[in-house]
């Protein structure tokens, strides 16, 4: 029984996978106003150069963060889904900060901290190009600093029980 909910669940999830997804697509030139009427108050909302950045992120447990950047007069430039390899690959090691790496990825899942780092170890869930779980964690030196990134893959031991 258990099996076949599990079953069900999961093709309930994938077919709804298509259209959570366009519903954070913004198309260029949408208001600001618009764009929180359609999506929500977002997680956070991030000053740029030229503008600003809206953040709506799904962690700790989703792996998505899209993000709607806006130029100066509140006009939306787009969408995307940030947490990808390719966009983690940007990470500059021994230039990123904490202020960098959230405003790129919107807050972590987790921020930890291990005995073997002195600072603490942010991580993001994200899905790699082939749907595989994975986690990506950042460590940060006592100064902010990144000093070190890379991805691991999310593992879990389930266990049924009788």
């Amino acid at each position: 029984m258990r099996k076949l909910f599990a079953l069900c669940l999961a093709v309930l999830l994938a077919g709804c996978a298509g259209g959570f997804v366009h519903r954070f697509e913004v198309p260029p030139g949408t208001p600001r106003e618009a764009v929180i009427a359609r999506l929500g108050t977002p997680t956070r909302a991030v000053p740029l150069a030229n503008g600003e950045r809206l953040q709506y992120s799904l962690q700790p447990f989703g792996r998505a963060t899209w993000m709607v950047d806006f130029d100066a007069s509140g006009k939306a430039l787009g969408s995307r889904q940030v947490l990808t390899e390719a966009n983690f690959h940007r990470i500059e090691v021994g230039k990123w900060t904490l202020a960098d790496v959230e405003r790129e990825f919107g807050p972590p899942a987790t921020v930890d901290r291990v005995g073997s780092w002195n600072g603490p170890v942010l991580t993001w869930r994200w899905y790699d190009s082939v749907g595989a779980e994975m986690l990506y964690h950042v460590y940060l030196d006592p100064q902010g600093v990144v000093q070190r990134a890379h991805p691991t893959m999310e593992l879990f031991s389930v266990r049924e029980r009788r």
